[in-house]
């Protein structure tokens, strides 16, 4: 696997994005609840809160204040999310890991109805660079499994926790039926990488614009941090939208956003949002199938 360093270069291309949008922005709703490691699971840790330094209690013992922590995202925040989506009308995209969709399936039957798109998060919500080839492949087949089961599709796009293994990449390509990954976030709008098939399509995904940063130092410390980032990151893109055209992916998850202080920078931001011309919010298969029909390798 080979480092790209000069990507677009000095002149990064004109983009062409629908309806002659300057800058289209998917909203990916994260969610994990319920497959996080766990004893409960038979795991041999517990996953932390993440918003404290203290660990949790650790086996043989459950971390049962941390799990509320989780339970919250799928009784609570997933749901306020869902409301101010729906409110906006904004298509969206759902990160989840297949367990978290099994556990709670009416988040599947929400992403039907108002149809937005699946992207791939593990069949858990565990790290993919800690398990062997074989293991990974074979959590990936499970995965896909268990979405046709529960969602009644499988994703056409993927997404591992934090960032993948050396082989994530070349088991989706032997896996089949995948558009795209959004394990990379080196560019400002997708880019093809090199693999053993040929030219392979990455969506970047966005570190900064991401509730993940209430979680570390320095990083949000308020959701008005997390509202000023995304607001001052359009405009910006936006100036640089007529000769450019970009993108803007804003992750948000439902345990952490899902807490109504940081719902409304969410809502708040996409009141802005909706008021700028030349922004088209797109679900990430959307910006995924322009690319390949409109700028092939």
């Amino acid at each position: 696997m080979t480092r790209d360093l000069v990507g677009y270069g000095r002149t990064p291309p004109r983009v062409e994005w629908p309806d002659g949008a300057k800058v289209v922005v998917n909203v990916v709703l994260v969610y994990e609840e319920g497959s996080e490691y766990s004893v409960l699971w038979g795991d041999d840790r517990n996953d932390g809160w993440g918003e404290y330094a203290a660990a949790g209690a650790q086996p043989p013992q459950r971390d049962l204040g941390t799990e509320t922590h989780y339970d919250y995202g799928g009784r609570a925040g997933v749901w306020r999310l869902a409301r101010i989506l729906d409110d906006a009308g904004v298509p969206a995209t759902v990160s989840a890991a297949a367990v978290a969709l099994e556990l709670n399936p009416a988040v599947a039957e929400w992403m039907r109805e108002r149809g937005h798109d699946l992207l791939g998060h593990g069949w858990r919500w565990t790290e993919a660079w800690m398990l062997s080839q074989d293991e990974e492949r074979a959590q990936l087949r499970r995965a896909i499994e268990t979405y046709l089961r529960v969602a009644g599709e499988r994703p056409l796009g993927w997404n591992s926790r934090s960032y993948p293994s050396e082989h994530t990449r070349e088991l989706l390509l032997e896996e089949g039926g995948f558009l795209y990954d959004s394990d990379g976030a080196a560019d400002d709008i997708p880019y093809y990488v090199a693999t053993s098939a040929g030219p392979f399509l990455v969506v970047p995904y966005s570190k900064t614009y991401n509730d993940s940063r209430y979680l570390v130092s320095p990083g949000f410390s308020s959701p008005r941090d997390f509202l000023e980032t995304l607001t001052l990151g359009l405009d910006e893109l936006l100036r640089e939208g007529p000769e450019r055209g970009t993108m803007m992916t804003v992750a948000v998850h439902a345990r952490w956003s899902g807490q109504p202080a940081r719902a409304a920078a969410l809502r708040l931001f996409l009141d802005h949002a909706l008021q700028q011309d030349g922004v088209r919010f797109l679900r990430r298969v959307d910006i995924a199938r322009w690319w390949l029909e409109q700028y092939p390798p």
